[in-house]
């Protein structure tokens, strides 16, 4: 069987062409294992959002291009979504779109007391995020369990 690592490695490319062929941003593609079946889950983005007919359009748009390039060898399910409201942050794509958000950070270790906030997203280094919650302040990504746009119901 081929590694998940592998697998997201061939499956990103062909989703954002698809994505980007249908007008849609691709936010996210992950593949995990829950219980005994296995997951590709594909999270796609809009400057209009996306509802579920676009989540229909992606999933049949893609299904082809899987089949033909084969990517994974075992059966799993495929699912398409949007990335929500309140969505992940995880990577430098992610931090670029959400500049100015207020986003809820949960740290691996305490600072301060304090293993998790909420404050806005001003940036990132190469290394670092930064925040502002009055001051501006950084921290590094790797000190980073989980972050994502923080909204009040």
């Amino acid at each position: 069987m081929k590694s998940a690592k592998s697998i997201l490695e061939k499956v990103y490319p062909l989703a954002e062409a698809v994505a980007g062929e249908l007008g849609y941003t691709l936010w996210d593609v992950e593949y995990v294992k829950e219980g005994t079946e296995w997951y590709l889950r594909i999270t796609i983005d809009s400057e209009d959002g996306i509802n579920l007919e676009d989540c229909e359009r992606m999933s049949r748009a893609i299904d082809p291009v899987l089949d033909e390039n084969d990517p994974i060898d075992v059966m799993y399910h495929l699912e398409v979504s949007s990335p929500g409201v309140e969505r992940d942050i995880k990577n430098d794509f992610h931090i670029s779109r959400c500049i100015g958000e207020r986003v809820q950070v949960k740290l691996y270790a305490p600072l301060d007391g304090k293993k998790s906030f909420v404050c806005e997203l001003v940036g990132a280094t190469d290394d670092t995020v930064i925040f502002r919650d009055g001051e501006k302040f950084e921290l590094p990504k790797k000190a980073i369990a989980k972050m994502n746009v923080y909204f009040e119901f």
